[in-house]
């Protein structure tokens, strides 16, 4: 999805809910061009998982409605 392959100059977030403590476990989030972006807040440098804009709407979506 998407060409950005570059992801460094994105701007990732954590949700407000996410607790600040060392054992705080959430991804992040970014908003691309194409879409959106997911990865794991205690490993930046890992892997990162990229959605199409209208499949992570139909996710939360869903999410909201369970």
């Amino acid at each position: 999805m998407g060409t950005e392959t570059d992801l460094s100059g994105v701007r990732w977030r954590k949700s407000s809910k996410t607790n600040s403590g060392n054992d705080a476990q959430c991804v992040e989030l970014a908003c691309l061009d194409a879409g959106r972006a997911v990865r794991d807040s205690k490993a930046p440098a890992g892997p990162v998982l990229r959605f199409p804009g209208a499949a992570f709407a139909a996710f939360l979506d869903h999410v909201r409605r369970d």
